[in-house]
């Protein structure tokens, strides 16, 4: 790419011809602020909060849309554009549900943020504000439009980036508002409770509906077993809301809270993704040798699944039968654990840490129960996890390292931690499968052809001598375009990977939230994955046949992968569903 000549401030540099004044100021170290601009997701210019001054413009101009040219002149903080960026902020708060003290998001605010850098120390437009009812009907998800600013950021990851499109702006004006179709509720919406949403929203107007008060009773009544998994991808990102760095793996501290809350016992879902591997890695060996309904498609995402059931039914079929990892793992727990420890399920309350809120409509859905009992009882995300440490006052910082999780199931392979980052569950699933087909211990564990955060990615590997076709998906724009491309001929695979989120769970709509403007300079997303992948080369054991807990679980309860009890207990099937 050319570069071009321009000057910020007086300073003269020379930058990419692609760039925006915003990405210019950015590497000329000045901070912009803005509130519609995410990167990657949405660049619309409708808040006008970036707004900057450009030689021979006749009005102020958004930084994040216009772009440079050569010999361009900007001037980002004269007396005309921070009165204009003022401004446009007091407009925004007199419209603004202003319950700071008791938002979800204070402090990590973007429009607090905001008023706090520039100096808004009193609202100065009062009147007429907009009155919202709160949307609280979904699993997951609820929606709060007294705090909505109007950004768009929800819109365009939901539209542009999922290609689910069951939100947008309705009316116009003072009544513009952000809807669903005909005001529905989400719930009554072919949402996939992704949360990506979540994730987008600077401020409070998107949350996920809180369990921990029904994870504080279960931990409180006395007659309560209270087991506790969490999620390869937790580990990744949960440092983050007691300001760890991004990306520190916090497995030692975090198994050391959780304890410290009072629950029973925890395990690591890591157990769970092991399990999922030696199911749908046989599941798959099944497939191709038995002439099975191919590509056989991964169905750990319950986005992914949700999505699937509304949009591609006709792929019903192609998806794996096998449970999520923590539906799995919570099964085993409540029967195989259960019988094993003389423990009445019905006394168990499984509580499921996970990096998606998606899972929390997962768990209710009526497939996942053995026996009249939930696999799962209650699903909490990372954020709501790190809320419940600082309320029961630990200092997580100052908590061991090296802290287990309890036994049995204590030893996880790095083949269940890689499940949290895209094209993990392909690479686990292939340690295995290789294994398996060729009969022999293979020493080639890494299989750098499906990392990365490409949107999709293709590979052929090779295993004995058979080439095994794969794919791998992550977000469901890119989703629908993988599967639209085997509809219309263009593709062949013998095995799809498809995650919900982009780059995978450890992106997840449960996840700490990151203000745009870090976004901006830094990649979540790789920073993330190196710490599951760091876990995954430190692991004693790297391959999920390995797992000596999973050794002796088949021996004693299983008996063997795709048994008569292995379906019973960690297989479903899913349902077509209406778009609306």
């Amino acid at each position: 790419m050319e570069n071009v000549n321009i000057k910020i401030n007086g300073q003269s540099m020379s930058v990419p011809a692609d760039y925006t004044i915003l990405q210019a100021a950015r590497d000329a170290g000045i901070n912009i602020p803005t509130l519609c601009y995410l990167k990657d997701i949405s660049q619309t210019g409708s808040c006008r909060m970036c707004v900057v001054e450009v030689k021979g413009a006749r009005n102020l101009q958004a930084a994040c849309v216009y772009p440079v040219s050569e010999g361009l002149e900007v001037m980002t903080n004269t007396p005309k554009v921070r009165a204009s960026r003022k401004v446009t902020l007091e407009l925004l708060l007199s419209n603004h549900e202003r319950k700071c003290l008791t938002c979800v998001r204070s402090r990590n605010c973007e429009l607090q943020t905001l008023a706090d850098e520039l100096g808004v120390t009193d609202i100065t437009y009062e009147g007429i504000r907009s009155e919202h009812e709160i949307d609280d009907l979904s699993p997951s998800i609820i929606r709060d439009n007294n705090k909505c600013v109007l950004c768009r950021r929800c819109v365009s990851v939901c539209k542009n980036i999922q290609t689910v499109a069951v939100i947008d702006a309705t009316e116009r004006g003072f009544n513009t508002t952000i809807a669903s179709p005909f005001n529905m509720s989400l719930a009554e919406v072919p949402c996939v409770n992704c949360g990506q949403c979540i994730v987008a929203c600077p401020v409070g107007a998107l949350r996920e509906k809180d369990s921990t008060d029904l994870v504080w009773e279960a931990i409180a009544d006395p007659e309560k077993v209270v087991v506790v998994q969490t999620a390869p991808a937790v580990r990744a990102a949960l440092g983050e809301e007691f300001g760890m760095p991004i990306g520190t793996a916090v497995t030692g501290k975090m198994a050391a809270a959780i304890k410290r809350l009072g629950v029973d016992y925890t395990f690591d879902t890591d157990t769970g993704a092991d399990l999922t591997i030696l199911e749908e890695g046989a599941e798959l060996i099944h497939r191709i040798k038995n002439g099975g309904k191919l590509p056989m498609i991964t169905s750990c995402s319950p986005g992914w699944i949700k999505f699937c059931e509304h949009n591609f039914p006709d792929f019903l079929d192609n998806l794996s039968s096998c449970k999520s990892p923590h539906q799995m793992f919570g099964a085993i727990i409540k029967s195989y654990w259960a019988e094993k420890n003389n423990i009445d399920p019905e006394n168990i309350v499984t509580v499921s840490v996970m990096p998606c809120v998606a899972k929390k409509f997962e768990c209710g859905r009526e497939e996942m129960e053995v026996g009249g009992n939930r696999d799962v009882d209650i699903v909490i995300s990372t954020r709501e996890l790190a809320r419940m440490i600082k309320s029961a006052g630990i200092n997580f910082t100052e908590l061991p390292d090296d802290e287990k999780f309890d036994k049995p199931f204590e030893e996880a392979t790095g083949a269940g931690v890689i499940f949290g980052a895209t094209g993990g569950v392909m690479e686990a699933a292939l340690r295995t499968v290789a294994d398996v087909l060729t009969g022999e211990d293979l020493e080639k564990v890494d299989y750098h052809a499906v990392r990365g955060t490409e949107g999709i990615k293709e590979a052929t590997v090779k295993i004995g001598d058979m080439d095994v076709r794969v794919a791998i998906a992550h977000g469901l724009g890119n989703a629908r375009q993988l599967l639209n491309n085997i509809r219309d001929g263009k593709a062949e695979y013998e095995f799809i990977e498809i995650m919900a989120c982009p780059g995978g769970c450890f992106t997840g709509g449960g996840q700490p939230i990151v203000p745009a403007r870090v976004q901006m300079t830094t990649n979540v997303k790789e920073l993330r994955a190196k710490a599951l992948y760091s876990e995954d080369e430190k692991s004693t054991f790297r391959k999920s046949h390995k797992n000596p807990d999973l050794e002796l679980l088949y021996k004693e309860y299983l008996t063997e992968p795709g048994s008569h009890k292995a379906h019973e207990l960690l297989h479903t099937h899913y349902t077509k569903r209406s778009k609306f």
